[in-house]
């Protein structure tokens, strides 16, 4: 659906819409269901980046579409054509154990590069506010996930810009990036947020059931843990 027929507007007749980058994982529907609880009409923007499977991406399209976004994107990127990552090159194996330091399922660049393309979306559709999912406390150590990346790429995003030269700044919006997964958890489940209908594993199998042992499914399992709520998740 577009948005042409569908603008919301504040009081001073600004269109109050904004764009969502969607994994189809815990924290980018938890950002989805918080921006709708502010009013916004959203545009949902997925990749489909060379990642091992699909099953965040089926995730995705459910959600949006659960959502009643705007508009669904899912746009191609071809960065397994680089690897560097467990996630995008075959030839190395996700982790079943934490690691030190920066981990292999680290993406080069995929942060930047997602941002880039929202940014990007936004002037076109003259949307002034872009929500991502990053989170600083609960994670597994990326750098584009941390306060530092996102006020680097905020001041580059009103330079770099003909929206933000002319003044109508663009705001990136990381509504998770200081709370706990427990928090983000609590927080969802607050605003109704089915979290059965997402995929967070890096190995997920085709019918989307998580491995149970990767870091991400190990941050997600102990995050339903300390909120007290049962875990949905289905595993292999």
């Amino acid at each position: 659906m577009h948005a042409e027929n569908s603008l919301k507007t504040t009081q001073g007749g600004e269109r109050k819409n904004a764009i969502i980058l969607l994994s189809g994982g815990l924290d980018s529907i938890t950002v989805l269901a918080l921006a709708k609880r502010q009013g916004y009409d959203c545009y949902a923007l997925s990749f489909d980046y060379g990642q091992r499977h699909n099953a965040e991406l089926e995730a995705a399209k459910n959600i949006a579409q659960h959502y009643r976004v705007l508009e669904h994107k899912i746009i191609r990127l071809g960065l397994d054509s680089i690897g560097g990552s467990a996630l995008t090159d075959a030839h190395i194996e996700v982790p079943q154990s934490p690691q030190e330091g920066i981990p292999v399922t680290y993406v080069p660049a995929r942060n930047t590069i997602f941002l880039s393309f929202a940014l990007g979306w936004a002037e076109v559709l003259n949307v002034h506010d872009v929500f991502i999912g990053v989170n600083a406390v609960d994670y597994s150590g990326y750098p584009d996930c941390r306060p530092a990346f996102i006020e680097a790429f905020q001041t580059m995003a009103n330079l770099a810009t003909k929206a933000g030269v002319e003044g109508h700044k663009i705001q990136i919006h990381t509504p998770l990036i200081a709370l706990s997964k427990a928090e983000i958890i609590a927080q969802g489940i607050g605003l109704g947020v089915d979290y059965a209908s997402t995929v967070s594993c890096y190995a997920a199998d085709r019918q989307g059931r998580a491995c149970g042992r990767c870091d991400a499914c190990r941050l997600r399992k102990a995050g339903f843990a300390q909120a007290g709520v049962p875990d949905p998740t289905c595993y292999r």
